[in-house]
């Protein structure tokens, strides 16, 4: 039996006493459209135990106590790690090691059998918060990831990190790569006895973002404090250029594995910094729905030079509309410039309400966008139609004055902000882009009257540059003017809204915009929660922004005496506000 079945228990054999150790892969880089790096690796020191070589593992744990500076909590972790820990597998005991602290072990490696000191790599993003929501964190990989990827012994190996949120996560089979292994000969009972050939691994591949690194970073820095959400978009191709989301987390602190009191500080915050707003905020769109609005009305045959007096209201039922100011004699130009309340609810009385919406809809209020993100909310844009069937109730005059202004039932993502002034601007059907890989096929004009779209830019350009609602946001640059659209959202029905002294009942402030007004290359889209007004909160970050796009040094001598005020950069004021937790 023996000969005759040879070459099968041969092979049993070698089954048996050779094991292949994974070898996690680096990591595949994100960089910005320019190279720049967004998401890297670095070199990082980790130390572990191998339980079939212990020795004295009381007497080990001890001296790795001292050395690594472990806590009562490590210590349990690592004694019911080693309890379930078995043969050649590896146990964690620490990693991202500061340098002493592993050459202190590596040079006592002699008298601690069982302990493995190595070398490693670690995510980093080197603009910290500015970059965390676009791209998510790493971390260990949890029971229901190992579970659902039929137990893949790559994601049990001490220090192996999955994307866990943003481009992290949804890009995971990209970035991840191919594992080597180390092949060992050991015993029945697992003792080692050799190693044999390597099989390397294979890094992941590297991801460009359609992102301007230095648009990003100076965006964020530009929010200072405030919670919002910024996105920039390029006019000619629909590429992103930043998706700021503030405030938000340092991203390294959940690669090296976050701590409890840095969590609960995130977790406490009012101004929600774990959360995503660019593309899970939903707010009131407020004014800025205005070009649209203005654009579906023209498209329906409505005379631009049609006049509507506004003597600070308008009464619609038994219910009387509080216009902000008495306007007096308005056409679309001037109520789009002055904002007008009064000319978009008795505009949006004799329009059809279903063409309105049409029209809102294809310039991207409440479009779902091909993106790559793990978690999108689209937003609202409601018509007779959307009400009847989520409502079961006929359409009102009141939902059309509501609707006209940006309130009531719409609500708009953070996104869509910067689509809108794109395809106004363009005249093409833009779609946002992240990648830069992939097929670009040039946008189709959009089905609008191009002198149609000149009377909303023209109207647009007024809100910067005359009489209207930002004119202290014109761009302090020769030759080159925003177009724009302030918006303020109300939160709560106050008798004084803006700026009350409860931040939480505030109303949002909110701006779009585009430069230059001739000749559109940029279109951006800002909110900031509960900042009051949007012409005196989110329309200076814009024009910031929008001033770093033509003019980096001037957009910096802006934000440098700010910082200045706000009491450092943004990495500066994150690692105080941690430290002043701890």
């Amino acid at each position: 039996l023996a000969v005759a079945e040879y070459e099968r228990y041969q092979l049993l054999s070698v089954s048996n006493r050779v094991q292949l150790i994974p070898v996690p892969p680096r990591r595949g880089w994100i960089i910005d459209r320019n190279a720049k790096p967004i998401a890297i690796n670095r070199s990082s020191f980790r130390i572990d135990l191998i339980p079939q070589q212990l020795e004295n593992p009381e007497q080990t744990l001890k001296t790795l106590a001292e050395l690594l500076h472990l806590d009562t909590d490590q210590l349990d972790r690592i004694l019911s790690d080693l309890k379930e820990g078995h043969g050649f597998r590896p146990v964690q005991v620490a990693e991202n090691v500061p340098y002493d602290a592993y050459a202190a072990v590596t040079v006592r490696l002699p008298d601690l059998p069982g302990v493995a000191a190595s070398r490693g790599f670690q995510r980093y993003y080197p603009d910290g918060p500015a970059v965390a929501h676009l791209v998510g964190y790493v971390g260990t990989a949890s029971a229901k990831e190992y579970e659902a990827e039929n137990k893949n012994p790559l994601l049990i190996i001490p220090g192996f990190k999955v994307g866990k949120q943003g481009l992290e996560k949804s890009l995971e089979p990209f970035l991840r790569g191919t594992p080597g292994g180390q092949r060992v000969e050991v015993t029945a009972r697992g003792k080692l006895v050799k190693e044999l050939d390597p099989k390397p691994d294979r890094s992941g591949h590297t991801v460009q973002l359609t992102i301007d690194q230095g648009v990003q970073q100076y965006a964020a820095r530009r929010m200072g404090d405030q919670s919002g959400a910024l996105v920039a978009m390029d006019c000619a191709t629909g590429d992103m250029l930043a998706f700021v989301s503030m405030p938000a987390f340092d991203p390294n602190s959940f690669s090296e594995g976050i701590g409890r009191t840095e969590w609960r500080m995130l977790s406490d915050d009012d101004h929600i910094p774990l959360l995503n707003k660019v593309a899970q905020g939903l707010y009131p769109s407020g004014s800025t729905i205005k070009p649209a609005m203005a654009l579906a009305f023209l498209k329906q045959g409505i005379d631009p030079k049609r006049r509507v007096v506004c003597n600070g209201g308008y009464q619609i039922g038994n219910r009387y509309f509080r216009c902000d100011a008495v306007h007096g004699s308005m056409d679309m130009r001037s109520a789009v410039e002055r904002s007008c309340n009064t000319y978009f609810w008795a505009t949006g009385l004799i329009a059809d309400p279903e063409q309105t919406t049409e029209m809102v809809n294809y310039l991207g209020f409440g479009q779902q966008f091909d993106l790559p993100l793990p978690l999108q909310r689209y937003g609202t844009m409601p018509s007779p139609e959307w009400l009847e069937k989520k409502y079961h109730r006929k359409w009102q005059g009141y939902d059309s004055a509501n609707t006209s202004i940006g309130q009531g039932y719409v609500l708009v993502n953070p996104m869509p902000l910067a689509v809108m002034p794109a395809r106004l601007a363009s005249g093409k059907l833009l779609q946002p882009r992240l990648l830069m890989a992939g097929k670009r096929t040039p946008p189709p004009d959009l089905d609008v009257d191009p002198a149609h779209l000149e009377i909303v830019r023209d109207a647009m350009t007024a809100v910067v540059n005359e009489r209207g609602t930002a004119v202290g946001s014109k761009l302090p640059l020769d030759g080159v003017q925003m177009a724009g659209k302030t918006g303020t959202a109300q939160v709560f029905r106050l008798g004084n809204r803006g700026h009350v002294s409860n931040w939480a009942l505030r109303d949002h402030a909110l701006f779009i915009g585009f430069a230059p007004a001739d000749k559109p290359r940029y279109a951006i889209g800002c909110i900031i929660e509960h900042g009051g007004f949007g012409a005196s909160a989110a329309a200076p970050v814009v024009r910031d922004t929008m001033t770093y796009l033509f003019d980096q040094k001037k957009a910096y001598e802006t934000l440098d005496p700010l910082e200045e005020q706000w009491g450092g950069t943004l990495l500066e004021r994150n690692a105080r506000q941690i430290a002043a937790f701890k």
